[in-house]
């Protein structure tokens, strides 16, 4: 673990002094997957133990004891921007198994104007074009149980392709580190995001990039940066599930959603800033789930330039039956925060039930 630790610090150094670094690169890759995670403002870094564990903590794959496949959509932004993910895990044995995901997030049909004005200076409608742009996340995971009894650890490499149209597109590369620990019912985790930093190379179009140079006199004259670094962030979790007369269970848990740079987070420095978040979740006979949870607390700066902390609510309902289960979302519930509520909705099955 210490050496672990060490290696993440050296990463975050040698970021923090490159020029490609990038604030929020590589952002949708946070959005988070699950309708039951999300409704639990994504508290389930030490709780997850199944197919979605892909993506909050590759550890957890190693509590899989069948196939299970995932998949969920969402749309953000009033409905500009499409969320899609599809996951799939499986057993290798009874101390290790694997698994893959793919998260599209994209804006399609978008207005190309940069050629609305013809080289006489008239407007030509029929110049206008069509162009999308999409975000792509690949992920490969494996996950194993220690020797010590309670841990486990998992690893994911990631793939990122992203695209702008015709204009440019990148390849990225990176990797996580997920850990998790359990003892007298009470389970701890801690997820390491791109651990190495995620490093991101684009191809620009220059003769696409020269329609635009100009369209602002003195702006937009050179290429942009063709690499950009996606800096390590860290998830500490906590969590402690309550069984109550054998019919109903109560998940308590938390996150302590940290960056190792200075943000608009509620806990904020130099060196790391850290956004805690609460999920509870009421079950009865697993089968019927209620959801709620609250996070993504920000200093969010007013019209008067005064600050007050927005924040994030979140509730949702999920049904489980025979290896099917199918959960709901309502993100930023009471609008307490910058960002626009979403409905969201997912889907886990657990293949050994075609089996029986």
């Amino acid at each position: 673990m210490r050496k672990i630790l060490l290696f993440l610090l050296l990463c975050v150094y040698t970021a923090n002094y490159s020029q490609t670094v990038r604030k929020y690169s590589n952002e949708f890759m946070n959005i988070g997957v699950d309708a039951a995670a999300l409704a639990m403002s994504s508290a389930v870094v030490a709780s997850t133990k199944d197919v979605n564990s892909v993506y909050w903590n590759p550890a957890g794959l190693a509590n899989l004891e069948d196939h299970q496949v995932a998949l969920m959509h969402a749309n953000y932004f009033a409905n500009i921007a499409q969320y899609d993910y599809i996951g799939y895990a499986s057993p290798i044995d009874d101390r290790s198994a694997w698994g893959i995901s793919l998260i599209r997030f994209g804006v399609d049909d978008i207005l190309n104007t940069t050629e609305l004005i013809d080289s006489q200076g008239n407007i030509d409608y029929n110049r206008i074009s069509l162009f999308s742009t999409a975000d792509y996340g690949f992920t490969f995971s494996y996950a194993r149980k220690l020797p010590v009894p309670g841990f486990q650890y998992g690893v994911n490499a990631k793939v990122i392709r992203r695209i702008i149209g015709k204009f440019a597109n990148s390849w990225g590369f990176g990797f996580d580190l997920g850990l998790q620990f359990e003892k007298n019912d009470w389970h701890f985790g801690l997820m390491l995001r791109d651990i190495t930093t995620t490093y991101n190379v684009w191809n620009i179009d220059e003769k696409e990039y020269k329609k635009i140079s100009d369209a602002i006199p003195g702006e937009n004259q050179d290429l942009p940066e063709s690499t950009e670094i996606t800096l390590p962030k860290a998830q500490l979790g906590i969590a402690k599930k309550f069984i109550i007369r054998y019919d109903y269970s109560i998940l308590v848990a938390t996150n302590m959603n940290m960056r190792f740079e200075r943000t608009k987070d509620i806990i904020s420095s130099n060196f790391v800033s850290i956004d805690p978040a609460l999920g509870l979740e009421f079950g009865y006979t697993n089968l019927v789930f209620l959801r709620a949870g609250v996070g993504n607390f920000q200093n969010v700066t007013q019209l008067d330039n005064s600050e007050k902390v927005g924040f994030q609510p979140n509730i949702g309902l999920g049904f489980k039956y025979k290896g099917i289960q199918i959960d709901y979302a309502l993100t930023d519930l009471g609008n307490q925060s910058v960002a626009l509520y979403s409905n969201i909705f997912s889907l886990k099955v657990d293949l050994g039930v075609f089996r029986k």
